[in-house]
């Protein structure tokens, strides 16, 4: 039986008293590639800040049957969200994503991070400041941030805003890969991209409509 990584349970989420998700359930499950869209407002990023544990329900609750999936969580945000004023360079950037990963030592994480910075082929800007870098070459630092512990579960806000053609078939080739050995949770208001690359839908707007595309 395929294992249950995240197991939603009757939530509703609001900002003060507008509630925006009423009601939602839904199970993440291991190697699952499963897709949010939805219209604007309507509660797709709420959903997601809520399984990070940065929003908490108003009623209903979110299980981790396995309790070390929690801390094995990959987070790619909106790009939109990042002060690119701030001081820090591309490495360490992505070594920030080893921060959960306390079995590790320094010299493992410096060359995790090396291995990453190969993999994204960025060794080129790995020395650049953030606020140096196209939106393309963001998204690439952010992805490598978020898979750069391994993560059990990864999650990608609107990845593809800002990726350059040239990047996107190979970005969306590298998500296929690490599906094999983690759930992704995609969000996009591309349903296009959507249908192509993931196994299951969850349409959110206020509620939640789930389909699956894998028979």
């Amino acid at each position: 039986m395929t294992k249950v990584l995240v197991d939603i349970q009757n939530i509703s989420v609001g900002y003060d008293e507008n509630i925006v998700l009423r009601d939602v359930s839904l199970k993440i499950y291991e190697q699952d590639f499963l897709g949010i869209v939805g219209p604007n407002g309507g509660g797709k990023t709420t959903l997601v800040k809520s399984i990070l544990g940065l929003l908490k329900p108003v009623s209903g609750c979110i299980v981790f049957p396995d309790k070390n999936v929690k801390s094995r969580i990959g987070y790619m945000p909106q790009i939109n969200l990042i002060d690119r004023k701030f001081p820090i360079l591309v490495s360490e950037v992505i070594e920030s994503g080893l921060m959960a990963a306390k079995n590790k030592s320094k010299s493992e994480k410096k060359e995790k991070v090396r291995a990453i910075i190969r993999e994204m082929n960025i060794e080129n800007i790995s020395g650049k400041a953030i606020g140096e870098l196209s939106g393309g070459q963001m998204q690439r630092v952010l992805l490598a941030r978020a898979v750069v512990n391994d993560p059990k579960l990864l999650i990608l806000d609107e990845p593809s805003s800002y990726v350059d053609k040239q990047f996107e078939s190979h970005f969306y080739q590298l998500l296929q890969e690490i599906n094999k050995e983690a759930a992704i949770v995609l969000v996009s208001h591309d349903i296009e991209t959507i249908r192509s690359n993931t196994k299951n839908i969850a349409y959110v707007e206020e509620t939640l409509d789930y389909k699956t595309l894998i028979v």
